[in-house]
Parts: C-alpha cells; structure tokens; sequence
C-alpha cells in the first residue's frame, strides 16, 4: 500500500495511553502506513465534556471509518448507556468478531484451541430495553431478534469461514425455550448454511456449547450466536487461551469498523509501567488484515509470538518479568531484525 490510511486513534481510561502508545511505537518500528487521527472518549471526555462519547469522535470515526480503541471506562450513575454499546449501536457494528488462539508461552487450560466468535451486535436482550412494571418488585427486560440482523451476521459468519479455509459453523442458540426469538435466528441459520456447501454447519444450545468448550474446544472453528449468548461465550472463548489479556476483538459493520481491546481499564495498575499491551496490538493486527496489509501484519506478529514465549520478556500478568516499556522494545527490536 503506497499511502498512508488515517485511522481514528481512541487512547481509553486507565490502562489505555499507555498499551496506545505500545502500538503506535511498534508500528513506528515496522513502518506501517497509519497517520493516527487521535479521538477522545470515556471517563476523562465525561468529565471534560459531561458525555463519555462526544459527538465529535462519533463524527471522526465517520469520516475515516477506522478506529482503534482503548478500554473505556464508562461512568457510574443514571443515565449514562455503555459507551462501548452506544457505539456499536450508532455506527450499526453489527459483527462482533473475538478470535481465541492458543500462544506460545501463555498459560492456559489447551495449547491448540483457534476458534473464533461471531456475536450480534446490536440486539438481542445486550440491548437493554428494560420497563419497570412495579417498582422495586417486577422488571421486564425484552429481546429483540429480526431476520435482518440474524441474516447479517450469521452470512459474515459463513464468509469468513470460506475465507480462512475453516471447516465448521457452529450456531449457539436456545430454540428448545426460547421458540421464537432463537428459534428463528437457527431458522434462518440454516437457510443461510445451504448458500454453503463446502462448510459443514452445526447448530447448538447455548448451554451445551459452554459446556462443550470447556470439555473439548477444538471441536469449534466459527461460533455464530446473539448478542448476549455472544458475550458471555466469547469471554469463555478467552479465558481457554489465557484470558482477556491476549484477545483481540473487533466491531465491523458495513461501513465502518472499531478494532479494540476488550479488557477493562485497570485502572488499579494504570502508569506503573505493568499493562500488558498484547490484546490491543493483536486487535490492531486484526485491523491491519481489514486493510490489506498482511505483509505488516505478518511482522507484527511473528514478533509478538517470539517476545511471548519468552518468560523473560513477557509482562508479568502472564507470568513473565517484562514491564510494558521492555516488551514493547523487545518487539520493536524483533521486526528490526526481521525487516
């Protein structure tokens, strides 16, 4: 790629500025063609601004379609929605995207899971449509299921899976209760699954799935589900290879796409020098394969695996003597060789 891409940069909460600049200074280091237009969100842009999602980085990301964010942290009280869901909601994010991969030198549960979750995005009960019936004594909380968005994702589901040559779809839902509304996102499932032939299709209940991933996860290439099975099944996802640590995760839509890491800010340990920047910089490497730019992408990469296994090198999170600062150098220091 001869010109450079402006992708919205959202450097978060706690923990955020300093895993940012971890991947800016990596991506210096490999000469990837980004201009970073910075974007501002979350706690500090609450109390700067009283909205922890302005208007303008809403409009930034419009304009250049890219963002890479940081975790937000979201502020405690009445009134204000998750910044995260209002802007998978607003940008209509529908495709929610968390690969789980077992890595070299991380301590996890297996060493060979490579699955990926494909969860809904903007329906489901994640939504929050709640009314209060009787105050203190009786809420409802509604669903809300359509062909639309059942068809939308579980189609990028299959095409990704065409994509990355994988052999299995496996759809998460709770049809044998939840008659109409799951029911008809497996409908629907299945209609889409004969468009392709060349990819076995399984569908499975929510609960079963959880309890199969824990038993024998390598049975799973894509995972497609609603929007709450998906949160809660992709976070299982993660904690299989590590934790939230080490996993990446993207919003995609049509016409615009959010790559971040989906771990909290941690503001417990922010500037010490502790945070582990593994989870943004692969959700950055997610964004570069969107791009186009798998030749960066393989460099990054391969560096980070090499840095990983080494207990030396790595952050202490995941049992290593490495501080941000030195496991970013060492990265750097690994594409300088490897350029």
């Amino acid at each position: 790629m001869d010109r450079s891409v402006d992708v919205v940069l959202i450097k978060g909460d706690g923990i955020g500025p300093e895993i940012t600049a971890s991947v800016v200074k990596i991506f210096a280091e490999a000469e990837v063609p980004i201009n970073w237009i910075e974007g501002f969100a979350g706690y500090q842009a609450y109390e700067e601004t009283g909205n922890p999602l302005p208007e303008e980085v809403i409009r930034q990301i419009t304009e250049y379609k890219i963002a890479l964010k940081a975790p937000l942290t979201t502020p405690v009280g009445k009134g204000f929605r998750s910044a995260n869901v209002t802007l998978r909601q607003r940008l209509d994010l529908y495709s929610n995207v968390r690969p789980a991969l077992s890595l070299p030198g991380v301590n996890s549960a297996y060493k060979d899971v490579n699955l990926v979750t494909f969860r809904e995005n903007t329906q489901g009960l994640y939504i929050g449509k709640e009314r209060i019936i009787e105050p203190d004594s009786h809420v409802e909380l509604i669903g809300v299921i359509t062909r639309k968005a059942s068809e939308r994702i579980i189609r990028a589901a299959f095409e990704y899976a065409r994509k990355n040559k994988l052999k299995k779809v496996t759809l998460g839902h709770k049809a044998n209760i939840l008659k109409e509304s799951s029911g008809l996102f497996l409908k629907v499932g299945g209609e889409i699954a004969a468009d392709y032939p060349d990819i076995e299709f399984q569908d499975m209940i929510i609960d079963n799935m959880a309890m199969q991933m824990a038993m024998r996860p390598q049975q799973f290439d894509v995972i497609v589900t609603t929007n709450l099975f998906g949160d809660i099944i992709s976070d299982l996802a993660s904690g299989l290879v590590g934790g939230l640590g080490v996993t990446p995760g993207a919003n995609i839509g049509d016409d615009y796409a959010v790559f971040e890491a989906v771990h909290g800010s941690a503001p417990d340990i922010a500037g010490q020098n502790k945070a582990n920047p593994t989870a943004l910089l692969f959700s950055s490497l997610m964004m570069l394969r969107h791009l186009g730019m798998d030749d960066k992408h393989d460099l990054i990469r391969k560096a980070a695996l090499t840095v990983l296994a080494n207990p030396e090198l790595r952050t202490g999170d995941l049992g290593g003597k490495g501080t941000t600062t030195s496991f970013t150098d060492a990265i750097c220091k690994e594409i300088a060789a490897n350029k």
